[in-house]
């Protein structure tokens, strides 16, 4: 059993409703392929993730609140990377040190 039309002008039509149809396709092929190149590219040039974080208080003059292990799931949103030296500073200044991840024992300050 044939499903295509057998005379030439509706062969013609479906012929341009496909070549439209593939041609919509292939578009949205390359720009699927594009967002994920640049999706890739993005990911590629992140910066690493800081060895140490400062999670902040609610206002931006607030003293910080805890000192983290860089990507401990449990910082806030309102974190800061910092050097070693500055964690070792504020853990030493009485800033708490984050009872998940634990940096003063990674600083070696507690065993």
């Amino acid at each position: 059993m044939n499903d295509l039309p057998s005379d030439l002008p509706r062969l013609r039509t479906l012929e341009t409703y496909l070549t439209y149809s593939l041609r919509r396709v292939r578009e949205r092929i390359a720009a699927v392929e594009r967002r994920e190149a640049e999706q890739r590219r993005g990911e590629q040039a992140r910066p690493p993730a800081p060895d140490w974080l400062l999670e902040q208080g609610l206002n931006r003059d607030a003293l910080p609140i805890t000192v983290h292990v860089g990507g401990c799931h449990m910082a806030g949103k309102r974190h800061k990377g910092v050097t070693r030296a500055t964690a070792l500073r504020a853990l030493a200044e009485g800033v708490p040190a984050c009872t998940h991840c634990r940096p003063d024992t990674e600083l070696g300050i507690l065993d």
